[in-house]
C-alpha cells in the first residue's frame, strides 16, 4: 500500500506491534505478580526478625510501611527501565536529561530533602511508631504511617492528616510508658468535705481491681476553689491509650454514688437584680 508516494509495510508494523506488546505484557504480568509476592515476603521477614530479636510490634509495622513504600517505588524505577529495554530506547540519555532538570528544579526541592532528612531522624530517633497517639505540627491524633517525606496521623474525629515531615519540629508522644488518669469533681460549697473524700475513696477502691490500673486511682484531696464548687481530684496510672475510657467509668460511678448520699455536684448559678426607678 501507497500513502503519499512511501510504502507502508502494514505486516511488518503489525509483527513489531505483537512483538514489543507480548512483551511488554510479560513485563506487567511479571511486576503484577512479583509486587503481593516482595509485599509478602517483607512482611513475613520482619515479623521473623520481630520474634528473634523482640522488637514491638508498633516499630514493625512503622517499619513495614516504610519498606513497602520503598520497594514500590524500586518497582516503578525497574519497570521503567526495562520497558525501555523492550522498545529498544537507551535509558543513558534519559538520565542524563533527567538529571539536567533536576539539577535545574533542585533548588526548589529542598522542601522535599528536608522532608527526607528529617523522616529518617525520626525513624532512627525511634521518636513516634505506627499506633502511637502523638501531638505533631498542631495535630492530635494515632499515627497511621511513617514516611520518608510525609506522616500520616488519624484525628480522633476520623480526619487524616498528611503532614510533611518538615513540618514536625517536635513531638509530643502521648504513648511511651503508663499513662494518667485524672478526674475532678467539684461538691457545693455547703456540702461535707470530709465525708465526700470518704465517698470518692470508696470508689477509688471499686477500680482497684480494675486491670486497665497499673496503681490507684487515689484520691489526692482539694484541688482548688471555683466560683461555685469545691474541686477535688483523683488520679491514677493506666494502661497505655485506656486512660479516657477509665476516666469515663469513674465519673459516671462518681455520679451515682454522690447522688446515693445526698451529695451535690454544683452547677453555675446566676444572679439577676432588676433595679426599680
Amino acid at each position: 500500500m501507497f500513502e503519499n508516494g512511501l510504502k507502508i509495510d502494514w505486516s511488518f508494523i503489525l509483527e513489531n506491534v505483537i512483538y514489543y506488546g507480548i512483551q511488554i505484557l510479560i513485563l506487567i504480568i511479571a511486576l503484577l505478580i512479583i509486587s503481593p509476592i516482595g509485599k509478602k515476603l517483607i512482611s513475613a521477614a520482619l515479623n521473623k526478625s520481630s520474634s528473634r530479636q523482640n522488637v514491638s510490634e508498633a516499630r514493625i509495622q512503622t517499619l513495614e510501611k516504610l519498606l513497602l513504600n520503598v520497594f514500590s517505588y524500586v518497582l516503578i524505577f525497574i519497570f521503567v527501565v526495562m520497558f525501555f529495554g523492550i522498545i529498544e530506547q537507551p535509558i543513558g540519555p534519559l538520565l542524563a536529561g533527567a538529571g539536567v532538570v533536576g539539577l535545574a528544579i533542585g533548588f526548589g526541592a529542598q522542601g522535599l530533602v528536608s522532608d527526607i532528612v528529617t523522616g529518617f531522624f525520626i525513624l532512627l530517633e525511634k521518636q513516634i511508631d505506627v499506633g502511637d497517639y502523638v501531638t505533631a505540627a498542631g495535630y492530635d491524633g494515632i499515627v497511621e504511617e511513617v514516611g520518608l517525606r510525609t506522616t500520616k496521623i488519624r484525628g480522633f474525629n476520623g480526619t487524616l492528616h498528611y503532614l510533611p515531615n518538615r513540618e514536625i519540629a517536635g513531638v509530643s508522644n502521648h504513648s511511651r510508658g503508663n499513662m494518667r488518669a485524672l478526674v475532678d469533681i467539684g461538691i457545693s460549697y455547703d456540702d461535707n468535705i470530709d465525708q465526700a473524700m470518704a465517698v470518692l475513696k470508696s470508689v477509688c477502691e471499686e477500680f482497684e481491681s480494675d486491670p486497665r490500673f497499673m496503681e490507684g486511682p487515689d484520691v489526692l484531696g482539694v484541688q482548688g476553689f471555683g466560683s461555685s464548687e469545691v474541686v477535688l481530684r483523683i488520679i491514677g496510672k493506666t494502661e497505655n491509650m485506656e486512660q479516657w475510657g477509665a476516666e469515663r467509668e469513674i465519673r459516671k460511678r462518681i455520679k451515682e454514688t454522690f447522688d446515693e448520699n445526698n451529695i451535690e455536684i454544683p452547677f453555675p448559678h446566676q444572679v439577676y437584680v432588676q433595679k426599680n426607678n
